[in-house]
């Protein structure tokens, strides 16, 4: 069999790489549970009528189909109606629907998940991907405080991560499409699709984009400098007053983002929230608060966390149940960092011990301090084969197992014993009560730039 080619968009990390994946997961779910989040999963697939029925994402979502269709199939059972779900608010708005009966509202929710969508693959942005989301929604009402609370975790559960410094911008669309009708714009979503793209295209380019769909001169330029106003704190509710433009709309989102800012504005350890009036989201159903976090030194990659207040998005005809919530692109964060070793994982296993075979006899002997070691939560393997113990020390440090467990015939005294294969130190042991320090109990993520900088 010829070496297979990797297929570009769908990452596989290495077991030390997983490693991290797997603990900036655990810390996200501890801190989303920390605040009253309970857990769900959703299934793959949705009806393609769902997935399209908001935002201009089509071209992006995969069709589900098997590769010998029924050709008699009805209507309502054919494959090439269901999609893959291309984020997790879609499928999120449905299961509130079908289960409402079953839930206490306002329900806390958090979510993480592989999903699928057909971009362009570059760094950070891949076809398949692990995201990360939490939303509150509410039984016909949901009060504002909510979009606060969603900020506040995902900022916390950000900051707790091993990641550079990060900024996550926040607006409102109110206070964008108050100020646009008050310009006299009738197509807003049009000019919020614009905007939207501005650090991807510049403001020359959203400008001419402008103009060309209708705009004056001065509705461009007023847009933009709407755009150019970012800010930690209520002061930026005094910028967008001096551009002269009034509708109740933009009071009523001025209003929103000042509280928001006064209560969550600044520095939150790692992360900092501050308001860029030029962030609009491109989807449709965003109707109030919206945010996108992008990560310092990696601006590049885009927005890594983004989400936002949808008033409409789940309704069933007499209920209407609004929802805020925000996501996190796990792939998409790590995926860059791992790939130029600024993450890493301490080890390749999940092995804090490795114990050493006297004889293929001892083999059961071993396997009984393993099982015991094993009861007490230490993870442990056995040497592959009873070689020289230089080789099996060897064994260890190749995979990064810090401990090496000796049996009574390796050692002097004739009791057993564990070696910290890193400094050399041995002592005695005993399987039913020794334990590792807490850092070696399982791998730890290391950023090998700041031990050079040490």
């Amino acid at each position: 069999m010829s070496r297979p080619t990797p297929l570009s968009g769908y990452p596989e990390w290495l077991p030390a790489q997983r490693a991290v994946e797997q603990q900036v997961v655990d810390e996200l779910r501890r801190t989303f549970e920390l605040h009253g989040f309970a857990g769900i999963e959703t299934r793959a697939v949705e009806p393609m009528a769902q997935l399209l029925r908001k935002g201009e994402i089509d071209k992006e979502v995969y069709v589900v189909s098997r590769l010998h269709a029924d050709a008699d199939a009805q209507p309502e059972s054919d494959d090439r109606r269901l999609g893959l779900h291309f984020d997790l608010t879609v499928p999120f708005a449905r299961y509130v629907l079908e289960n409402s009966g079953k839930l206490q509202f306002p329900f806390r929710r958090y979510q993480i998940q592989k999903v699928w969508r057909g971009e362009r693959p570059q760094e950070g942005r891949y076809r398949e991907f692990c995201q990360a989301d939490i939303d509150v929604v509410g039984d016909g009402v949901l009060p504002f405080h909510h979009d606060i609370e969603v900020v506040e975790v995902m900022a916390e559960a950000m900051s707790r991560l091993p990641l550079p410094p990060l900024r996550m911008q926040v607006n409102n669309r109110k206070l964008v499409q108050g100020f646009y009708r008050g310009l006299g714009v009738e197509d807003v979503a049009a000019v919020l699709r614009a905007v939207d793209k501005l650090d991807k295209v510049g403001p020359d380019a959203v400008r001419a984009a402008l103009v060309a769909e209708g705009h004056s001169d001065a509705v461009a330029d007023a847009c933009l400098r709407l755009a150019a106003i970012s800010g930690t704190d209520a002061a930026v509710v005094e910028e967008v007053r001096a551009l002269g433009v009034h509708s109740d709309e933009l009071d009523e989102g001025l209003h929103e983002l000042a509280t928001l800012l006064d209560a969550t504005g600044g520095r939150r350890g790692t992360v900092q929230v501050v308001a860029a009036l030029k962030i609009a989201r491109g989807l449709d159903y965003y109707t109030g608060t919206v945010m996108e976090t992008v990560m310092e030194g990696y601006e590049q990659l885009g927005s890594i966390s983004a989400g936002g207040r949808y008033d409409a998005l789940a309704s069933d005809g007499s209920t209407t149940y609004p929802g805020v919530g925000i996501s996190f692109g796990v792939s998409r964060t790590l995926g860059p960092l791992l790939a130029r070793g600024v993450l890493t994982g301490s080890r390749s296993t999940p092995s804090a011990v490795l114990v050493a075979l006297a004889s293929e006899e001892a083999r059961p002997q071993a396997r009984a301090v393993a099982a015991a070691l094993r009861a007490r939560g230490i993870a442990c393997e056995l040497a592959p084969a009873a070689q020289k113990y230089g080789k099996q020390i060897r064994q260890a440090e190749r995979r990064g197992i810090p401990y090496v467990w000796f049996p009574a015939e390796a050692t002097a005294d004739g009791a057993p014993a564990v070696r910290d294969i890193r400094t050399g130190e041995q002592t005695g042991a005993d399987d039913a009560s020794w334990l590792p320090p807490d850092a070696d109990l399982r791998p730890s993520v290391i950023q090998p730039d700041d031990e050079q900088g040490e």
